[in-house]
């Protein structure tokens, strides 16, 4: 999705070293041992520190921690305003928090007159469609040992911001697939860097939406998806080093334009990369 209007400010700053975790943002103590460190937001990213070989369930879902008892989940943009976490140490008497999620209120684009085609893919992609859906959703499956979702992110890309996580258009009286990723404008050909060390967990040249598409594994389920690319320039399994160059910009797929469309993902959970990130640097002049 490509806005016409550039978002001017990001208003949370976030930024997380390995060890000890350190974010400026809301931070939840449990307990001496306990930190919960993020934004507690629809589309929030959180990361947690406990003691090591603790239990930690979230809604009854089990997360897995580090040997060092470091972990990671995140809200979607509809979650529930409560959510409740558990943990339970070593010494076996476990803690629990209701975490308050604060929720957001989305951008709503209606577009009537779009020609139906264009909104509706017709019945020979859909074999194609469902194919590449699969692709995306092993990728995200991903449960790796990398801790490089402890580190902090860099911009992937230096520009302005034109479409943001949660918006939605409504074509011809009928909602759209929210859009869950951050949108920054660049022209095509323009080089796109990894946010942090990643494992490269899917390269596709050109899909259907999304054209050219790389999922990147940050560890303990926690990816980033750059599309909409013009060039994929690494392969699954490659190891990439925070700021090497692994795509350029394109407007391959459902595009309106040439951008990178940078998202975040908790396994299937979709969260919101402005969350994470400063306020984008100003691009220097050549």
């Amino acid at each position: 999705m490509l806005l016409n209007k550039t978002v001017l400010k990001h208003l949370l700053i976030v930024v997380l070293s390995t060890l000890p975790l350190a974010v400026f943002g809301e931070t939840i103590t449990l307990n001496a041992n306990t930190q919960l460190r993020g934004e507690f937001t629809q589309g929030g990213l959180i990361r947690g520190k406990t003691l090591a070989n603790s239990q930690v369930t979230l809604d009854g879902k089990t997360i897995r921690t580090t040997p060092n008892g470091q972990f990671a989940f995140g809200f979607g943009r509809n979650t529930a305003r409560t959510s409740k976490i558990a943990i339970t140490p070593p010494s076996g008497k476990m803690l629990s928090h209701t975490l308050k999620v604060h929720p957001r209120n989305y951008k709503l684009q209606k577009i009537d007159g779009v020609p139906q085609k264009t909104v509706t893919p017709p019945k020979s992609v859909l074999g194609r469609i469902k194919k590449e859906t699969q692709l995306v959703k092993a990728a995200r499956k991903t449960d790796s040992n990398a801790t490089d979702f402890l580190s902090t992110f860099q911009w992937p890309l230096i520009g302005p911001i034109t479409g943001v996580y949660g918006s939605q258009r409504i074509y011809n009286g009928t909602p759209k697939r929210p859009h869950y990723g951050l949108d920054i404008a660049a022209p095509v050909g323009t080089e796109v860097r990894a946010p942090t060390d990643v494992t490269i967990t899917l390269a596709h040249q050109n899909m259907y939406y999304s054209g050219g598409t790389l999922i990147m594994d940050h560890g303990y389920g926690i990816s980033s998806t750059f599309i909409h690319l013009d060039e994929v320039l690494v392969k699954v399994g490659d190891k990439i080093k925070q700021g090497d160059i692994v795509a350029k910009v394109g407007s391959k797929g459902r595009s309106t334009g040439p951008h990178l469309d940078w998202r975040i993902n908790w396994f299937g959970v979709r969260l919101d990369p402005a969350l994470i990130m400063p306020d984008m640097p100003t691009p220097q002049k050549k």
